[in-house]
């Protein structure tokens, strides 16, 4: 009878556990943190507008997120496209704590967020310095196999500075900071990417730290030159000599193997995307590419991208891919090139008549007979501002050009 009474308290105790209602995030603005390298902390912003709905803030970008749920004392913020998400205890409804996670390449950097918190970064001083203006800069100069070129563009109002680094192979997203002093803070966060920048100004010199989630850091170095430019993104990749066409062949979601002498693409204007769906700026040239897509129904044109995707698993790969086509209502054919890895000259291996994939996204265009006229490494993103304007004027002119053939 003891023996009873005692599971008969524990199903009763164990009952109303189970009816708890899980504690849920407070409306309002959240001050967010991860914990990078160095001790340095990588602040973002957040608007939590329902219990299940919110938005990411990073200068002009919003990126809206409404896939939240919640265990007990904790709530899952599940980033949109990417595989991404937060996990987060919250202590009280306007406090949390917990990480940050990449599933895919096995992340994890620490996280928190307090509530009525609206300052991206403090400073401690008036600013000495104005940023504003182009900057030509070299990250991880010296370092022979990491070194690279950017172009770094900067709006500063008062102590508020807003801009980003262009490179060869796309943009370091939109960056949204401070000047402290002689010292510039920057930061970003989308979902899929935590950068952070720290450097010391001078009227004509830059000199910094970029920080990459709490993975990877380099230096940089900049100065002022308004009339820099980066070297040309049609140049960049090429096929080798002796060859014309693109060939490939790679599955759909169905299995179905797709190449470009299928009947769909036969004297059509054909642009391949050479991307990845854990790519912001894939995401980024996805996001323009469906919308031209959706325009262009009636003419001889046609897209198909090739993903080059980090999971493990030909399943989890296919997931991806179809959590970005259902997320950007993409009508083209996405086909799986590479799981496992999308290390560059593993990539070039599938597709051995460049000379080499230098960054993702890239689009080759390809005329009606098939022939390849041009191949556009990287992208420029909205936060390019003018030189996203630039690429679209050039890519519509062009498939214009091609399509009147």
């Amino acid at each position: 009878m003891k023996k009873l009474m005692i599971l008969f308290l524990v199903l009763v105790i164990w009952s109303c556990e189970e009816k708890k209602v899980p504690k849920q995030l407070e409306t309002g603005t959240y001050r967010a943190v991860l914990n990078v390298q160095d001790g340095e902390e990588l602040p973002f912003i957040f608007d939590v507008e329902s219990k299940d709905k919110l938005k990411l803030y990073n200068a002009e970008e919003i990126i809206e997120v409404n896939e939240i749920d919640y265990l007990n004392d904790s709530v899952y913020i599940h980033l949109p496209v990417f595989k991404d998400f937060i996990v987060a205890k919250i202590s009280n409804e306007e406090s949390l704590s917990g990480y940050y996670i990449n599933p895919d390449r096995n992340r994890k950097v620490p996280f928190r967020a307090e509530g009525h918190e609206n300052k991206r970064f403090y400073i401690k001083s008036q600013p000495t310095q104005n940023v504003s203006g182009v900057w030509e800069t070299v990250f991880s100069k010296g370092i022979a196999e990491d070194e690279y070129i950017a172009k770094g563009i900067f709006k500063q109002t008062g102590d508020k500075v807003t801009g980003t680094f262009r490179t060869t192979t796309g943009d370091y997203r939109f960056l949204e900071g401070v000047m402290d002093g002689d010292e510039m803070r920057l930061s970003t966060f989308d979902g899929a990417h935590a950068f952070l920048f720290r450097a010391k100004v001078s009227d004509s010199t830059l000199e910094g730290i970029f920080y990459s989630g709490n993975h990877w850091k380099e230096p940089f170095v900049a100065k002022r030159n308004e009339a820099y430019e980066l070297p040309n993104a049609n140049d960049l990749t090429f096929l080798k000599d002796g060859y014309e066409k693109l060939e490939f062949s790679f599955p759909d979601e169905n299995g179905t193997m797709i190449s470009l002498n299928d009947e769909r693409f036969n004297n059509k204007v054909v642009i391949v995307q050479i991307m990845g769906t854990w790519c912001p700026n894939c995401l980024d040239e996805s996001k323009y590419y469906t919308k031209f897509y959706q325009a262009n129904k009636g003419k001889d044109v046609e897209i198909v991208a090739l993903a080059f995707e980090y999971a493990k698993t030909e399943d989890k790969a296919f997931n991806n891919i179809a959590r970005l086509r259902d997320k950007l209502e993409i009508e083209y054919p996405i086909l799986l090139a590479q799981f496992g890895d999308s290390d560059k000259s593993k990539a070039q291996e599938k597709l051995p008549m460049l000379n080499h994939i230098l960054s993702y996204p890239t689009s080759i265009f390809i005329d009606k007979t098939g022939k390849v006229r041009k191949i556009h490494t990287g992208f420029n993103g909205p936060a390019t501002g003018e030189k996203y304007v630039e690429f679209k004027d050039e890519f519509e002119d062009f498939i214009s050009e091609l399509l009147e053939e």
